[in-house]
Protein backbone atom coordinates (compact mmCIF):
# COMPACT_ATOMS: atom_id res chain seq x y z
CA UNK A 1 0.00 0.00 0.00
CA UNK A 2 2.85 2.37 0.71
CA UNK A 3 4.35 1.90 -2.93
CA UNK A 4 1.14 2.27 -3.88
CA UNK A 5 0.40 5.60 -2.61
CA UNK A 6 4.21 6.93 -3.42
CA UNK A 7 3.41 5.72 -6.88
CA UNK A 8 0.21 7.58 -7.41
CA UNK A 9 1.54 10.90 -5.60
CA UNK A 10 4.31 10.81 -8.25
CA UNK A 11 1.42 10.57 -10.95
CA UNK A 12 -0.40 13.32 -9.85
CA UNK A 13 3.06 15.43 -10.73
CA UNK A 14 2.11 14.53 -14.58
CA UNK A 15 -0.86 16.01 -15.62
CA UNK A 16 -0.46 14.08 -18.64
CA UNK A 17 -0.79 10.54 -17.46
CA UNK A 18 -3.95 11.65 -15.43
CA UNK A 19 -5.77 12.37 -18.51
CA UNK A 20 -4.38 10.06 -20.49
CA UNK A 21 -5.34 6.72 -17.69
CA UNK A 22 -8.26 8.72 -17.48
CA UNK A 23 -9.43 8.10 -21.21
CA UNK A 24 -8.04 4.64 -21.14
CA UNK A 25 -10.26 3.62 -17.86
CA UNK A 26 -12.84 5.47 -20.47
CA UNK A 27 -12.42 3.27 -22.96
CA UNK A 28 -12.35 0.20 -20.79
CA UNK A 29 -15.49 1.01 -19.56
CA UNK A 30 -16.96 1.51 -22.42
CA UNK A 31 -15.54 -1.95 -23.55
CA UNK A 32 -16.59 -3.88 -20.50
CA UNK A 33 -20.60 -1.77 -20.99
CA UNK A 34 -20.87 -3.14 -24.81
CA UNK A 35 -19.53 -6.55 -24.07
CA UNK A 36 -22.83 -7.21 -21.24
CA UNK A 37 -25.35 -5.38 -23.02
CA UNK A 38 -24.22 -6.13 -26.88
CA UNK A 39 -23.57 -9.75 -27.27
CA UNK A 40 -20.51 -11.07 -29.50
CA UNK A 41 -23.16 -13.36 -31.18
CA UNK A 42 -25.72 -10.16 -31.43
CA UNK A 43 -22.93 -8.19 -32.72
CA UNK A 44 -21.96 -9.94 -35.60
CA UNK A 45 -25.46 -11.01 -36.25
CA UNK A 46 -26.16 -7.46 -36.75
CA UNK A 47 -23.05 -6.72 -38.54
CA UNK A 48 -24.01 -8.96 -41.35
CA UNK A 49 -27.01 -7.61 -41.57
CA UNK A 50 -29.41 -9.77 -44.16
CA UNK A 51 -33.35 -9.77 -44.93
CA UNK A 52 -35.20 -8.34 -41.43
CA UNK A 53 -32.39 -7.08 -39.66
CA UNK A 54 -32.27 -3.32 -40.30
CA UNK A 55 -35.70 -3.16 -42.81
CA UNK A 56 -36.40 -0.31 -40.37
CA UNK A 57 -33.40 1.82 -40.58
CA UNK A 58 -33.15 4.97 -42.76
CA UNK A 59 -30.29 4.33 -45.42
CA UNK A 60 -27.00 7.03 -45.07
CA UNK A 61 -29.26 8.99 -41.98
CA UNK A 62 -26.65 11.13 -40.53
CA UNK A 63 -26.59 11.18 -36.53
CA UNK A 64 -29.16 12.25 -34.47
CA UNK A 65 -26.68 15.20 -32.97
CA UNK A 66 -26.16 16.95 -36.96
CA UNK A 67 -29.47 18.17 -35.82
CA UNK A 68 -27.52 20.33 -33.39
CA UNK A 69 -25.98 21.95 -36.20
CA UNK A 70 -28.70 22.15 -38.85
CA UNK A 71 -31.35 25.50 -38.73
CA UNK A 72 -33.65 22.85 -40.57
CA UNK A 73 -35.64 20.48 -38.58
CA UNK A 74 -34.71 17.07 -40.01
CA UNK A 75 -36.85 14.28 -40.23
CA UNK A 76 -36.73 11.14 -38.18
CA UNK A 77 -38.04 8.01 -38.67
CA UNK A 78 -41.55 7.43 -38.24
CA UNK A 79 -43.22 3.87 -37.82
CA UNK A 80 -47.28 3.29 -37.43
CA UNK A 81 -47.79 -0.69 -36.99
CA UNK A 82 -51.49 -1.83 -37.13
CA UNK A 83 -50.90 -4.19 -34.27
CA UNK A 84 -50.66 -0.57 -31.73
CA UNK A 85 -54.61 -0.13 -33.08
CA UNK A 86 -56.13 1.57 -35.95
CA UNK A 87 -57.72 -1.32 -37.51
CA UNK A 88 -61.53 -2.41 -37.87
CA UNK A 89 -62.78 -5.66 -39.24
CA UNK A 90 -66.15 -6.88 -40.23
CA UNK A 91 -67.75 -9.90 -41.51
CA UNK A 92 -70.29 -9.95 -44.67
CA UNK A 93 -73.02 -12.16 -45.69
CA UNK A 94 -71.20 -13.81 -48.52
CA UNK A 95 -68.14 -14.98 -45.96
CA UNK A 96 -65.76 -12.24 -46.89
CA UNK A 97 -64.20 -9.97 -44.22
CA UNK A 98 -63.40 -6.45 -44.69
CA UNK A 99 -60.66 -4.72 -42.91
CA UNK A 100 -60.03 -0.98 -42.74
CA UNK A 101 -56.85 0.79 -41.20
CA UNK A 102 -55.46 4.12 -40.59
CA UNK A 103 -51.93 4.46 -40.81
CA UNK A 104 -51.77 8.11 -39.39
CA UNK A 105 -48.78 10.51 -38.06
CA UNK A 106 -47.81 13.95 -37.51
CA UNK A 107 -44.70 14.78 -39.92
CA UNK A 108 -43.18 18.63 -38.79
CA UNK A 109 -40.42 18.64 -40.35
CA UNK A 110 -38.72 20.91 -42.49
CA UNK A 111 -37.44 18.71 -45.11
CA UNK A 112 -38.75 15.49 -47.23
CA UNK A 113 -38.44 11.90 -45.46
CA UNK A 114 -35.83 9.52 -47.45
CA UNK A 115 -37.90 6.97 -48.51
CA UNK A 116 -41.52 5.47 -47.46
CA UNK A 117 -42.18 1.54 -47.45
CA UNK A 118 -45.04 -0.86 -46.35
CA UNK A 119 -45.01 -3.71 -45.08
CA UNK A 120 -48.45 -6.32 -45.36
CA UNK A 121 -48.14 -9.64 -43.19
CA UNK A 122 -51.30 -11.83 -44.74
CA UNK A 123 -52.48 -14.52 -42.86
CA UNK A 124 -54.59 -16.99 -45.43
CA UNK A 125 -54.83 -20.48 -46.30
CA UNK A 126 -55.16 -20.49 -50.26
CA UNK A 127 -56.94 -16.97 -51.06
CA UNK A 128 -55.14 -14.02 -51.11
CA UNK A 129 -56.25 -10.80 -49.69
CA UNK A 130 -57.71 -8.15 -51.87
CA UNK A 131 -56.10 -4.31 -50.98
CA UNK A 132 -56.58 -0.79 -51.99
CA UNK A 133 -54.11 1.35 -50.83
CA UNK A 134 -55.05 5.23 -50.42
CA UNK A 135 -52.29 8.26 -49.25
CA UNK A 136 -54.02 11.30 -47.41
CA UNK A 137 -52.31 14.99 -47.19
CA UNK A 138 -52.96 16.92 -44.57
CA UNK A 139 -54.41 19.40 -47.18
CA UNK A 140 -56.90 16.69 -48.42
CA UNK A 141 -55.36 15.57 -51.38
CA UNK A 142 -55.31 11.88 -51.88
CA UNK A 143 -53.05 9.60 -53.85
CA UNK A 144 -54.43 6.16 -54.58
CA UNK A 145 -51.50 3.28 -55.10
CA UNK A 146 -52.21 0.49 -56.93
CA UNK A 147 -54.15 -2.55 -56.22
CA UNK A 148 -52.61 -5.62 -54.27
CA UNK A 149 -52.80 -8.96 -53.88
CA UNK A 150 -50.39 -9.19 -50.72
CA UNK A 151 -48.32 -12.68 -50.17
CA UNK A 152 -47.65 -13.75 -46.15
CA UNK A 153 -45.19 -11.40 -46.45
CA UNK A 154 -45.20 -8.20 -48.69
CA UNK A 155 -42.75 -5.86 -48.69
CA UNK A 156 -43.40 -2.53 -50.41
CA UNK A 157 -41.00 0.36 -50.81
CA UNK A 158 -43.27 3.29 -51.98
CA UNK A 159 -40.41 5.53 -52.71
CA UNK A 160 -38.98 2.64 -55.62
CA UNK A 161 -42.60 2.81 -57.72
CA UNK A 162 -41.72 3.94 -61.07
CA UNK A 163 -45.06 3.53 -62.18
CA UNK A 164 -46.74 5.28 -59.42
CA UNK A 165 -43.68 7.87 -60.15
CA UNK A 166 -44.93 8.20 -63.80
CA UNK A 167 -48.37 8.25 -63.22
CA UNK A 168 -48.25 10.88 -60.86
CA UNK A 169 -45.47 12.94 -63.13
CA UNK A 170 -43.30 13.80 -60.40
CA UNK A 171 -39.62 14.21 -60.07
CA UNK A 172 -39.20 11.74 -56.55
CA UNK A 173 -42.48 9.94 -54.76
CA UNK A 174 -41.54 11.98 -51.55
CA UNK A 175 -41.98 15.10 -53.53
CA UNK A 176 -45.40 13.79 -54.53
CA UNK A 177 -46.41 12.29 -50.97
CA UNK A 178 -45.28 15.40 -48.82
CA UNK A 179 -45.67 18.30 -50.89
CA UNK A 180 -48.74 20.25 -52.20
CA UNK A 181 -50.39 19.29 -55.90
CA UNK A 182 -50.79 15.71 -57.35
CA UNK A 183 -47.02 15.71 -58.69
CA UNK A 184 -45.79 17.23 -55.59
CA UNK A 185 -44.78 20.30 -57.12
CA UNK A 186 -45.83 22.68 -54.49
CA UNK A 187 -44.31 23.64 -50.56
CA UNK A 188 -44.09 20.98 -48.29
CA UNK A 189 -46.66 20.07 -46.16
CA UNK A 190 -46.67 19.92 -42.39
CA UNK A 191 -49.21 18.19 -40.23
CA UNK A 192 -50.99 15.15 -40.17
CA UNK A 193 -50.83 12.50 -42.98
CA UNK A 194 -52.67 8.79 -43.40
CA UNK A 195 -52.72 5.75 -45.28
CA UNK A 196 -55.75 4.24 -45.39
CA UNK A 197 -55.80 0.55 -45.87
CA UNK A 198 -58.96 -1.11 -47.28
CA UNK A 199 -58.66 -4.90 -47.74
CA UNK A 200 -61.23 -8.02 -48.57
CA UNK A 201 -60.18 -11.18 -46.59
CA UNK A 202 -62.07 -14.24 -48.79
CA UNK A 203 -61.14 -16.49 -46.14
CA UNK A 204 -63.16 -16.37 -42.30
CA UNK A 205 -59.05 -16.98 -40.75
CA UNK A 206 -57.96 -14.86 -43.34
CA UNK A 207 -56.38 -11.34 -41.11
CA UNK A 208 -53.95 -8.35 -42.11
CA UNK A 209 -51.53 -6.51 -40.16
CA UNK A 210 -50.12 -3.43 -41.79
CA UNK A 211 -46.40 -1.50 -40.85
CA UNK A 212 -45.78 2.26 -42.41
CA UNK A 213 -42.06 2.92 -42.15
CA UNK A 214 -41.46 6.86 -43.10
CA UNK A 215 -37.22 6.92 -43.06
CA UNK A 216 -35.76 10.25 -41.67
CA UNK A 217 -32.44 11.89 -42.38
CA UNK A 218 -31.32 11.25 -38.86
CA UNK A 219 -30.65 8.13 -36.68
CA UNK A 220 -29.58 7.03 -33.64
CA UNK A 221 -26.02 8.56 -32.05
CA UNK A 222 -23.79 7.56 -35.09
CA UNK A 223 -25.97 7.49 -38.29
CA UNK A 224 -26.42 4.59 -40.39
CA UNK A 225 -24.54 3.19 -43.47
CA UNK A 226 -25.72 2.65 -46.74
CA UNK A 227 -26.16 -0.74 -46.06
CA UNK A 228 -28.85 0.99 -43.34
CA UNK A 229 -26.48 -0.52 -40.17
CA UNK A 230 -26.29 1.48 -37.77
CA UNK A 231 -22.89 2.88 -37.13
CA UNK A 232 -22.99 2.65 -33.26
CA UNK A 233 -22.66 -1.35 -33.27
CA UNK A 234 -19.47 -1.38 -35.16
CA UNK A 235 -18.30 2.25 -32.94
CA UNK A 236 -18.75 -0.50 -30.09
CA UNK A 237 -17.32 -3.12 -30.75
CA UNK A 238 -14.85 -1.63 -32.25
CA UNK A 239 -13.59 -0.47 -28.77
CA UNK A 240 -12.96 -3.85 -26.95
CA UNK A 241 -11.72 -5.31 -30.71
CA UNK A 242 -8.77 -2.69 -30.64
CA UNK A 243 -8.26 -2.58 -27.03
CA UNK A 244 -7.80 -6.88 -27.33
CA UNK A 245 -6.12 -6.76 -29.99
CA UNK A 246 -3.31 -3.86 -29.38
CA UNK A 247 -3.02 -5.58 -25.90
CA UNK A 248 -3.06 -9.01 -27.18
CA UNK A 249 0.00 -7.91 -29.56
CA UNK A 250 1.87 -6.06 -27.41
CA UNK A 251 1.63 -8.56 -24.72
CA UNK A 252 3.33 -11.50 -26.88
CA UNK A 253 6.06 -9.48 -28.81
CA UNK A 254 7.14 -7.80 -25.76
CA UNK A 255 7.00 -10.55 -23.79
CA UNK A 256 8.17 -13.66 -26.59
CA UNK A 257 11.21 -10.96 -27.35
CA UNK A 258 12.18 -9.93 -23.73
CA UNK A 259 12.52 -14.39 -23.10
CA UNK A 260 14.57 -14.94 -26.39
CA UNK A 261 17.05 -12.09 -25.18
CA UNK A 262 16.95 -13.18 -21.87
CA UNK A 263 18.09 -16.68 -23.24
CA UNK A 264 20.15 -16.01 -25.82
CA UNK A 265 22.27 -13.55 -23.72
CA UNK A 266 22.94 -15.79 -20.90
CA UNK A 267 24.00 -19.38 -22.71
CA UNK A 268 25.76 -17.09 -25.54
CA UNK A 269 27.83 -18.53 -27.93
CA UNK A 270 26.07 -19.98 -30.90
CA UNK A 271 22.42 -19.29 -29.89
CA UNK A 272 23.09 -15.64 -29.27
CA UNK A 273 24.54 -15.22 -32.50
CA UNK A 274 21.43 -17.08 -33.63
CA UNK A 275 18.99 -15.25 -32.30
CA UNK A 276 21.33 -11.82 -33.31
CA UNK A 277 20.79 -13.26 -36.80
CA UNK A 278 17.42 -13.89 -36.76
CA UNK A 279 16.92 -10.15 -35.55
CA UNK A 280 18.88 -8.21 -38.17
CA UNK A 281 17.49 -10.99 -40.96
CA UNK A 282 13.77 -9.62 -39.38
CA UNK A 283 14.44 -6.39 -39.53
CA UNK A 284 14.74 -6.28 -43.37
CA UNK A 285 11.54 -7.78 -43.98
CA UNK A 286 8.74 -5.78 -44.92
CA UNK A 287 6.23 -6.70 -42.44
CA UNK A 288 3.08 -4.54 -43.79
CA UNK A 289 4.06 -6.07 -46.86
CA UNK A 290 4.20 -9.93 -45.24
CA UNK A 291 0.90 -8.88 -43.85
CA UNK A 292 -0.77 -8.04 -47.03
CA UNK A 293 0.30 -11.19 -48.42
CA UNK A 294 -1.11 -13.25 -46.13
CA UNK A 295 -4.42 -11.44 -45.73
CA UNK A 296 -4.93 -11.79 -49.81
CA UNK A 297 -3.62 -15.53 -50.22
CA UNK A 298 -4.19 -16.87 -47.03
CA UNK A 299 -6.41 -15.85 -44.53
CA UNK A 300 -8.46 -12.38 -43.35
CA UNK A 301 -9.00 -13.47 -40.02
CA UNK A 302 -8.38 -11.26 -37.05
CA UNK A 303 -6.90 -13.84 -34.87
CA UNK A 304 -4.47 -15.06 -38.15
CA UNK A 305 -3.18 -11.41 -38.63
CA UNK A 306 -2.47 -10.91 -34.70
CA UNK A 307 -0.76 -14.53 -34.65
CA UNK A 308 1.56 -13.32 -37.99
CA UNK A 309 1.93 -10.12 -36.02
CA UNK A 310 3.38 -11.76 -33.13
CA UNK A 311 5.57 -13.64 -34.93
CA UNK A 312 6.82 -11.11 -37.05
CA UNK A 313 7.64 -9.14 -34.26
CA UNK A 314 8.86 -11.48 -31.69
CA UNK A 315 12.70 -10.90 -33.20
CA UNK A 316 12.43 -7.24 -33.62
CA UNK A 317 15.24 -4.70 -32.54
CA UNK A 318 13.83 -4.59 -29.78
CA UNK A 319 16.15 -7.60 -28.66
CA UNK A 320 19.37 -6.39 -29.17
CA UNK A 321 18.45 -3.20 -26.82
CA UNK A 322 17.32 -6.08 -23.96
CA UNK A 323 20.84 -8.14 -24.83
CA UNK A 324 22.31 -5.04 -23.80
CA UNK A 325 20.82 -4.96 -20.18
CA UNK A 326 20.39 -8.68 -19.79
CA UNK A 327 24.54 -8.05 -20.27
CA UNK A 328 24.95 -6.29 -17.54
CA UNK A 329 22.83 -7.38 -15.17
CA UNK A 330 24.26 -11.32 -15.95
CA UNK A 331 27.47 -9.92 -13.93
CA UNK A 332 25.58 -8.62 -11.22
CA UNK A 333 26.91 -9.18 -7.94
CA UNK A 334 23.51 -10.76 -6.84
CA UNK A 335 23.09 -13.32 -10.03
CA UNK A 336 26.78 -14.59 -8.82
CA UNK A 337 25.60 -15.14 -5.75
CA UNK A 338 22.11 -17.18 -7.18
CA UNK A 339 24.66 -19.21 -9.52
CA UNK A 340 26.92 -20.33 -5.93
CA UNK A 341 23.72 -21.38 -4.22
CA UNK A 342 22.94 -23.75 -7.02
CA UNK A 343 20.16 -21.83 -8.96
CA UNK A 344 19.66 -23.41 -12.59
CA UNK A 345 19.78 -21.46 -15.55
CA UNK A 346 16.29 -20.38 -16.06
CA UNK A 347 15.72 -20.20 -13.00
CA UNK A 348 18.07 -16.85 -12.60
CA UNK A 349 16.80 -16.18 -16.25
CA UNK A 350 12.93 -16.32 -15.28
CA UNK A 351 13.45 -15.69 -11.41
CA UNK A 352 16.03 -12.71 -11.48
CA UNK A 353 17.11 -11.62 -14.60
CA UNK A 354 13.62 -10.83 -16.55
CA UNK A 355 11.92 -9.16 -13.46
CA UNK A 356 14.12 -6.66 -13.06
CA UNK A 357 13.74 -5.40 -16.39
CA UNK A 358 9.73 -5.54 -16.76
CA UNK A 359 9.38 -1.84 -14.62
CA UNK A 360 11.61 -0.12 -17.25
CA UNK A 361 9.86 -1.88 -20.22
CA UNK A 362 6.52 -0.82 -19.00
CA UNK A 363 6.31 2.57 -20.81
CA UNK A 364 7.49 1.15 -24.07
CA UNK A 365 4.66 -1.43 -23.40
CA UNK A 366 2.13 0.94 -23.28
CA UNK A 367 3.29 2.97 -25.89
CA UNK A 368 2.93 -0.07 -28.56
CA UNK A 369 -0.58 -0.75 -27.60
CA UNK A 370 -2.11 1.87 -29.94
CA UNK A 371 0.67 1.21 -33.00
CA UNK A 372 -1.10 -2.61 -33.00
CA UNK A 373 -4.44 -0.73 -32.75
CA UNK A 374 -3.61 1.47 -35.74
CA UNK A 375 -1.95 -1.40 -37.66
CA UNK A 376 -4.80 -3.07 -37.64
CA UNK A 377 -7.05 -0.21 -38.93
CA UNK A 378 -4.59 0.02 -41.83
CA UNK A 379 -4.96 -3.62 -42.83
CA UNK A 380 -8.77 -3.08 -42.60
CA UNK A 381 -8.71 -0.06 -44.69
CA UNK A 382 -6.86 -1.42 -47.47
CA UNK A 383 -9.57 -3.98 -47.68
CA UNK A 384 -7.57 -6.97 -45.65
CA UNK A 385 -10.01 -6.49 -42.73
CA UNK A 386 -12.04 -9.70 -40.27
CA UNK A 387 -15.29 -9.39 -42.50
CA UNK A 388 -17.26 -11.20 -40.03
CA UNK A 389 -16.16 -8.65 -37.32
CA UNK A 390 -16.93 -4.63 -36.94
CA UNK A 391 -14.15 -2.64 -36.23
CA UNK A 392 -12.95 1.00 -36.80
CA UNK A 393 -10.64 -0.03 -40.04
CA UNK A 394 -13.74 -1.87 -40.96
CA UNK A 395 -16.04 1.71 -41.10
CA UNK A 396 -13.34 3.83 -42.80
CA UNK A 397 -13.09 0.92 -45.59
CA UNK A 398 -16.68 1.13 -46.37
CA UNK A 399 -16.89 5.05 -45.83
CA UNK A 400 -13.81 4.81 -48.77
CA UNK A 401 -15.35 2.52 -51.12
CA UNK A 402 -18.93 4.42 -50.68
CA UNK A 403 -17.01 7.57 -51.44
CA UNK A 404 -18.60 9.08 -47.61
CA UNK A 405 -16.69 12.12 -48.03
CA UNK A 406 -17.25 12.92 -51.47
CA UNK A 407 -20.98 12.53 -50.91
CA UNK A 408 -20.88 14.29 -47.75
CA UNK A 409 -21.28 11.87 -45.16
CA UNK A 410 -18.61 13.01 -42.95
CA UNK A 411 -19.24 11.61 -39.46
CA UNK A 412 -19.05 7.87 -41.44
CA UNK A 413 -15.21 9.21 -41.38
CA UNK A 414 -15.25 11.42 -38.50
CA UNK A 415 -16.64 8.98 -35.67
CA UNK A 416 -14.22 5.96 -36.00
CA UNK A 417 -10.88 7.95 -36.97
CA UNK A 418 -11.78 10.03 -33.70
CA UNK A 419 -11.89 6.86 -31.47
CA UNK A 420 -8.57 5.62 -33.05
CA UNK A 421 -7.06 9.30 -32.23
CA UNK A 422 -8.00 9.08 -28.89
CA UNK A 423 -7.06 5.84 -28.03
CA UNK A 424 -3.91 6.80 -29.90
CA UNK A 425 -3.63 10.21 -27.57
CA UNK A 426 -4.42 8.43 -24.62
CA UNK A 427 -1.85 5.76 -24.45
CA UNK A 428 0.63 7.53 -25.77
CA UNK A 429 0.27 10.39 -22.57
CA UNK A 430 -0.09 7.61 -20.27
CA UNK A 431 3.21 5.76 -21.65
CA UNK A 432 5.16 9.33 -21.42
CA UNK A 433 4.71 9.82 -17.85
CA UNK A 434 4.92 6.35 -17.07
CA UNK A 435 8.32 6.42 -18.62
CA UNK A 436 9.57 9.80 -16.70
CA UNK A 437 8.57 8.10 -13.47
CA UNK A 438 10.15 4.39 -14.54
CA UNK A 439 13.29 5.78 -16.16
CA UNK A 440 16.03 6.69 -13.91
CA UNK A 441 17.82 9.21 -16.18
CA UNK A 442 14.41 10.96 -17.08
CA UNK A 443 13.43 11.04 -13.55
CA UNK A 444 16.68 12.84 -12.07
CA UNK A 445 16.52 15.37 -15.41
Amino acid sequence: MTALRAGLRQLRQYPSAIIGMTMVLILLGLSLVTVLTIPYSEAIRLWRGGAGVWDESPELARPTWFQLFSARKLPKTIIIDTRQGGKAMADQPDGTRLVNASLRFEFPYDELPSAVGLWLHATYKEAQPFVVLTWRKPNGEEIAFEERTPRQTDRYFVSRDERLRERLQARSIEEALFSAGPSGNGALLRGTYELAVEGILFEPDADLEARLVVYGKVHGIAGTDAQRRDLSVALLWGTPIALTFGLLAAVGTTIFSLMISAVGTWFGGRLDAIIQRLTEVNAMLPGLTLLVMIGMFYSRSLWVMLLAIILLNMFSLGIKTYRAIFLSLKEAPYIEAARTYGAGSFRIIFRYMIPRVIPMLIPAFVTAIPGFVFLEASLSILGLGDPDIPTWGKLLFDAYANEALFKGYYYWVLEPAALLMITGMSFAMSGFALDRMFNPRLRTA
